[in-house]
């Protein structure tokens, strides 16, 4: 945690490892997290809550109000929200998709609430759905090239419309819960994209980055469209 504050990191897909958070605090701290015992107050203000459920995730959630207080939290994250809601629903079986809107909208109420009462940020992963020329929607990986896939919002794939087109998940009832959207990008194999896709503060902008031991490096100049 930074500033000697607390963050709340709910993990959905089993994806987080105090190992590399270790890692990026030393390469890009080195002389602070110099010792065992710095390491050791940075991990212990990391408060990691593995939730595999719908169910869980929100019950989670609702708990978080107490928990910010009392362990002076500053952070949340959620990584990812889209993962057990997709597993969980169905969306062609009838009065699944509206029961998963529901869902949704009570999550992000609850969210924006905790982030606007404590004036925290609020830090939710989705996934990305290639939708096809047929209507199937694929679920692709977002940290994976996986065929050059363009992320940038309403693009097609390889620029035809027919072969189907990149999105973000969970549909539109999400998309409006969201103040600011960043998509991330791959632009060859060892260069990625930032780009701002959606904000009320700020022009749209894009940032070059890579991952380093240190976590995420900027590269090269900002681009502002």
């Amino acid at each position: 945690g930074g500033l000697d504050r607390a963050v709340i990191y709910i993990d959905t897909e089993s994806a987080f490892t105090a190992e590399r958070l270790v890692e990026i605090a030393q390469h890009r701290f080195p002389n602070y997290f110099a010792t065992e015992e710095k390491l050791i107050a940075m991990t212990n203000k990391v408060l990691v809550y593995q939730e595999l459920t719908c169910d869980s995730v929100l019950k989670r959630i609702k708990s978080l109000e107490e928990e910010i207080i009392s362990k002076n939290v500053k952070l949340i994250i959620v990584d990812s929200v889209a993962s057990v809601v997709r597993k969980e629903f169905d969306t062609k079986r009838q009065g699944n998709l509206k029961e998963r809107s529901n869902l949704l909208t009570k999550e992000a109420s609850i969210l924006k609430y905790l982030a606007e009462e404590f004036s925290i940020p609020v830090i939710l992963t989705n996934q990305i759905t290639t939708w096809l020329s047929d209507g199937l929607a694929v679920q692709a990986d977002l940290l994976s090239p996986v065929d050059d896939l363009s992320l940038s919002e309403g693009s097609s794939r390889n620029g035809n419309w027919d072969s189907g087109y990149v999105t973000a998940a969970l549909g539109n009832t999400w998309s409006h819960c969201v103040n600011t959207r960043l998509i991330l990008q791959y632009l060859d194999s060892k260069t990625r994209q930032i780009l701002v896709a959606k904000t009320p503060i700020a022009p749209l902008t894009s940032f070059l980055y890579i991952i380093e031991n240190s976590g995420l490096v900027l590269q090269g100049k900002t681009t502002i469209k």
